[in-house]
């Protein structure tokens, strides 16, 4: 816990708290102007109010630079102290029944892990936030939250987010995966070599700006270096697509763990090369806009995050 000193304890009068608040946003934003905004301030009472609180502390709490600002090493410690009391206050301050919590909101997701790993789990936001109602949209465009007018959304990168407030919600691994019976046709148990002479199933938009190929040419740099694609290929663009494909004998894919782990637990699909190899670059994120999130988008993020750790 961050106790101030009692001598500067002694000089944050209510006055001073606001001006605790006006650091928060502008902290959050690192921009004077963008506070300024949000609070219905001019830039200049944003700049006094930061000023007076410095002043108050005794510290300095931001670098001023030529077009930005940066927190210093002390306004970094009390601008984290800051979000998680704000952010434990507000919780305090909200209705003690998670039933009371409404409303709409709208999750734009990547169709794979929506339909494999996000939909299947669904029941239990609604069991416990009833009067909350979802809008699930999926698709492979690049995120604007203004002209798609959503609230969450739930990506598989390496990121960054230029502009957003990103969570990490689980990273992922891959492998090879088809069904028992393709791999004893192919006599591919053990062998990856032997995907020379198999048909290969390709997620082409794998992640944004990803070749067609780009699953497969990344695990095969890393598994079995000098390797040629086979020539022989189905393409989707949807993970969920090669996994159905897979399970079907079509062919062979590249299994995300998190989206093919229940086919391997019922036997329909295999993994002919052995295990799921180490974490990957890229991850499932839940991104949103800057700004306090409403309580019924702030539920879903903390739902999310919650059974993302929970697999």
């Amino acid at each position: 816990m961050y106790n101030l000193p009692p001598r500067i304890a002694d000089r944050l009068d209510s006055g001073q708290f606001a001006n605790l608040h006006t650091f928060l946003i502008v902290a959050r934003y690192k921009s004077f102007s963008r506070a300024a905004d949000e609070l219905c301030l001019t830039t200049s009472a944003v700049s006094h109010r930061i000023k007076r609180l410095e002043i108050a502390l005794g510290r300095s709490l931001f670098i001023r630079l030529t077009r930005k600002i940066a927190l210093t090493a002390e306004g970094e410690r009390l601008f984290l102290i800051l979000q998680r009391t704000m952010g434990e206050l507000a919780d305090a301050l909200e209705p003690a029944s998670e039933e009371r919590v409404e409303g709409r909101i709208t999750v734009y997701a990547r169709p794979s892990v929506a339909a494999c790993w996000l939909v299947p789990q669904l029941a239990g936001f609604s069991d416990k936030y009833p009067g909350v109602s979802v809008d699930l949209r999926v698709g492979n465009e690049a995120l604007d939250f203004r002209s798609q007018n959503i609230d969450l959304a739930i990506d598989y990168s390496h990121g960054p987010f230029p502009g957003l407030v990103s969570h990490r919600l689980m990273d992922e691994s891959t492998a090879p995966v088809c069904s028992p019976e393709y791999a004893e046709a192919h006599a591919l148990i053990g062998r990856p070599l032997n995907i020379v002479q198999c048909i290969l199933l390709h997620d082409s938009l794998a992640w944004n700006h990803a070749s067609h190929d780009a699953e497969w040419a990344l695990w095969c740099t890393q598994n079995i270096p000098g390797t040629v694609l086979p020539h022989r290929t189905y393409t989707f663009d949807r993970s969920d697509l090669c996994i159905v494909a897979a399970v079907n004998h079509l062919g062979i894919a590249m299994g995300r763990r998190h989206l093919v782990q229940s086919h391997i637990d019922n036997g329909g699909l295999v993994l002919p090369f052995g295990s799921f190899s180490q974490s990957g670059p890229y991850s499932y994120y839940v991104v949103h806009q800057e700004g306090v999130l409403p309580r019924r988008t702030a539920v879903f993020l903390a739902w999310l995050r919650r059974i993302s750790h929970n697999e």
